[in-house]
């Protein structure tokens, strides 16, 4: 289908050129039309430019095009969410009451909650039940405009359950038109069973793990948490340099609660991108400056957990470029709207409103590695737009947080939400 949008009040994120991602101060920069047009024809955007030159699309214009009017609207790059768990057994809203009672979210995983708690209930979840929550899932965020998603495993942590979990998000492809990334993440805990024993949990994820999610071509990337209480530099250099053996490039969970030096180790083994980054300093800093790794703030975790927040403005003022991304999760971030992530990217982290978008869309899809096909509005691009509800300005967009300023979502072409 042909899609043509008209009297756009404001084309936002438009890149003549193809632009991988944005850094520093050209974060602050949003290129956009106002009183615009977009054509989009199949699953890919096609052309755009100003209502005052419209007339000139007329010649090629697709048969039986549908007409789209956006009069007092924005249109915007659908988001790009690099990094989520929505594959997940159950809700774990009674550890969320003892977080409410004081509990840290260390002391609840010490006690048997958290991310072993997942795992428990993984292990007796089927296939189709945890496919049947997670399109669930799917649908309530590309509703609220999620275009491309990274979904990690990690709630398994045995060999069967991580394969079940990441058989499920390659099932999920088949009944979405968002775009999903797999990621590995064996190391996500260590198992009950393996308590003391953490090197051996090592070699079973190196060992036995890796070479079976290869094999059947389950991930497109691999991940370790590295961070106090988890999993140590020594232990993430160990399986991500398997990893790397086996064709998987490296993301990390990194400094979420310490400095712990995953952001060093995730350059050294040229990460895609590196997440969480509440304990930045100087040294992580400098680390990212000489990489092509992308730093990935995930605010939401800290205002549900109540913990700090990553050092947006520093980062960018040095020069880095920043993504963000909703953490959904059912244990430190029990929601996967992009729209509050947007929010809190200006209200908590302090960034622009175009830097915010940005870290959103471009940057979001770089994390990704998807930066050629969507993240902006580019010709030749896939054809993953939100059209807003009416507003006044783009600075709205993180400005009225909680409201859902989406009405419309076109995924690969096609119109999938419509408010």
């Amino acid at each position: 289908m042909a899609i043509l949008i008209k009297n756009i009040r404001e084309l936002l994120q438009i890149r003549d050129e193809a632009v991988k991602k944005v850094s520093g101060s050209a974060m602050a920069e949003l290129p956009s039309l106002r009183d615009a047009w977009l054509l989009t024809g199949g699953d890919r955007i096609l052309d755009f430019g100003t209502m005052d030159e419209i007339g000139r699309i007329a010649p090629a214009m697709p048969a039986g095009v549908r007409i789209i009017d956006a009069a007092g609207r924005m249109v915007l790059p659908a988001f790009c969410d690099s990094h989520t768990h929505l594959v997940y057994p159950a809700s774990r809203e009674l550890e969320y009451i003892d977080k409410i009672r004081g509990l840290s979210y260390e002391e609840i995983a010490k006690r048997g909650g958290g991310i072993l708690n997942s795992a428990r209930r993984m292990h007796e979840a089927s296939e189709e039940e945890l496919l049947e929550a997670a399109l669930q899932r799917i649908r309530e965020i590309t509703s609220l405009g999620t275009g491309a998603v990274e979904i990690k495993s990690g709630y398994g942590l045995n060999t069967e359950d991580e394969l079940k979990m990441l058989r499920v998000i390659r099932k999920l492809r088949d009944h979405t038109r968002v775009h999903i990334i797999a990621t590995f993440l064996g190391a996500h805990a260590i198992p009950d069973a393996y308590k003391g024993r953490q090197d051996e949990y090592v070699d079973m994820v190196i060992g036995e793990m890796i070479p079976r999610v290869a094999a059947e071509g389950l991930a497109d990337y691999i991940d370790v948490f590295c961070d106090r209480g988890f999993f140590t530099v020594t232990n993430t250099d160990r399986i991500l340099n398997a990893g790397m053996k086996y064709g998987l490039r490296a993301k990390i969970h990194a400094n979420e609660l310490d400095y712990s030096g995953g952001v060093q180790v995730g350059v050294k083994y040229n990460a895609l991108s590196v997440d969480h980054l509440e304990y930045t300093g100087d040294e992580e800093i400098s680390a990212l400056l000489q990489s092509g790794t992308m730093p990935v703030l995930l605010p939401g975790a800290s205002f549900f957990l109540g913990l700090i927040y990553a050092p947006a403005r520093k980062m960018i003022d040095a020069g880095l470029p920043v993504a963000m991304a909703s953490d959904f999760n059912p244990g430190s971030s029990p929601s996967g709207n992009m729209q509050f992530i947007l929010s809190l990217g200006s209200i908590a982290c302090r960034m622009l409103p175009e830097e915010a978008i940005n870290a959103v869309t471009l940057n979001g899809a770089f994390a990704m590695g998807l930066e050629d096909e969507y993240g902006s509005i580019t010709r030749g691009k896939k054809a993953n737009i939100i059209i807003t509800r009416e507003i006044p300005t783009y600075a709205f967009l993180p400005y009225a947080y909680g409201s859902d300023k989406v009405e419309k979502v076109i995924l690969e072409g096609e119109v999938v939400a419509d408010k």
